[in-house]
This record gives structure tokens, sequence and C-alpha cells, in this order.
């Protein structure tokens, strides 16, 4: 199952990534998990023009999906709903901690995901790993939870 966490550049997407993968492994699953930085450190793609951030959406997809982890994790930002929507999750985290962040050019474009499961509106990951871990280990299946 691919889960993505979502949001503006330091809203603590990848603390909640890092801590949803503890909590995950914990309770006997496997988890890959794919940061979108390191991603583009990767494949030396640092193009941010929109082909550029739809390129990053297709290539955290296609990572997703050759995976045999129970579970992968993608965090990036996915500033634009065509992101989002070409990713394809079975779940969507949307952190939503910030109003801004140090890049103007992304705050800019930044879509506000109309559709998620879970929309974390503090920071305190280890708590929030916790609640979505619980609900997402529960649900094999589900339709989008707007919180």
């Amino acid at each position: 199952m691919k889960i993505l966490i979502c949001g503006l550049p330091g809203a603590g997407k990848t603390t909640l990534a890092n801590e949803l993968k503890k909590y995950l492994e914990c309770h006997g699953k496997t988890v890959e998990w794919f940061n979108g930085d390191d991603v583009r450190k990767r494949f030396d793609d640092w193009d941010f023009s929109h082909a550029g951030r739809i390129r990053q959406s297709t290539r955290m997809r296609e990572l997703a999906e050759l995976s045999e982890s129970d579970f992968v994790i993608c965090d990036f930002i996915a500033p634009l709903k065509e992101m989002r929507d070409n990713f394809q999750a079975d779940w969507t985290v949307w952190v939503d901690t910030i109003d801004r962040s140090t890049y103007e050019d992304t705050d800019k474009i930044f879509e506000s995901p109309e559709q998620y499961d879970f929309r974390i509106t503090e920071q305190n990951a280890e708590h929030w790993s916790v609640y979505i871990g619980s609900r997402i280990l529960v649900n094999s299946t589900h339709s989008y939870i707007p919180t």
C-alpha cells in the first residue's frame, strides 16, 4: 500500500514518515520509505518546473510500485493536485502545520488537497504516527475520510 505524506517544505513530513515507518515495522509490517529530496539526489534531478514536478511524482509512484514491502511511504511536497493524482496513493496524509515555507515559489503554487485521509495540523510526529498507523492497519480498504 502506498502512503503519500505531502505538505509544504518544513511542515514535518520527513519526521512523520520516519515515525510512521517505525510504528508499522513494530507491528510486523515491511516498510520502504522514499523521501523526495533523496530521490531527487539519486536521479540528479533538481528541475522544479511544472514538468519536473510531474516527473518527480511519476518517479515516486514507479519506485513505490516496484516495492515488495507491505507499505511504501513517500514523503514529498506534491504541491499540485495533478501530482497527487498522478501518484495514486492508497492513503494520503496532508501535513498542514505551517502557512509558509522558506520557498516562496512553492508556497505560491501549493494547492491544498481537497481529498485526503488525514490532515495533520500540529507537529507531533510520535502521536500522529500512532494515530495514522493504527487506522491504516485496521482498514485494509477505505474511502477518503476528510478529517
